[in-house]
């Protein structure tokens, strides 16, 4: 078994500790599907982050919005860039830091919205077009 990379990124000049989370046995299939599985906010092992640094998983939702939620299902945000997801990780944890996860699978956030508030009002318009698209592509395609 081997052990994922631990990256440091610095976001508007803080630096920010993050090691992707994957699962050797995901289907791309199921990397599509969203999931509200409570397996999939569970806070690291201890023997790999520390209990007392806050954690927030990154990563995007069925309509490929960014987001951002922490582990204690305390916080989260929807956001447009990916770089917006891990400045609110940052804000949010200003004193400690916080250990940033990125997850291979869709989810959606299921805490209040405390990200981009224009999200509410883009969702719509993002999924008539990707409905308009795949319905071309299907048409061009036969």
């Amino acid at each position: 078994m081997t052990s994922s990379p631990v990256m440091t990124v610095r976001v508007a000049g803080h630096a920010m500790t993050m090691m992707p989370l994957t699962y050797p046995r995901l289907l791309q299939s199921q990397a599509k599907t969203p999931s509200n599985a409570p397996s999939c906010f569970q806070p690291l092992d201890p023997a790999i982050v520390s209990a007392a640094i806050p954690t927030f998983f990154v990563g995007r939702n069925r309509d490929g919005f960014w987001l951002a939620r922490d582990a204690k299902g305390e916080l989260g945000g929807i956001f447009l860039l990916r770089s917006s997801a891990l400045a609110f990780a940052r804000r949010a944890s200003r004193s400690h830091g916080c250990a940033t996860i990125f997850l291979s699978e869709r989810f959606e956030l299921d805490v209040e919205n405390q990200g981009n508030p224009l999200i509410a009002w883009l969702k719509p318009i993002v999924r008539f077009a990707t409905a308009a698209w795949k319905r071309a592509a299907r048409i061009g395609g036969t």
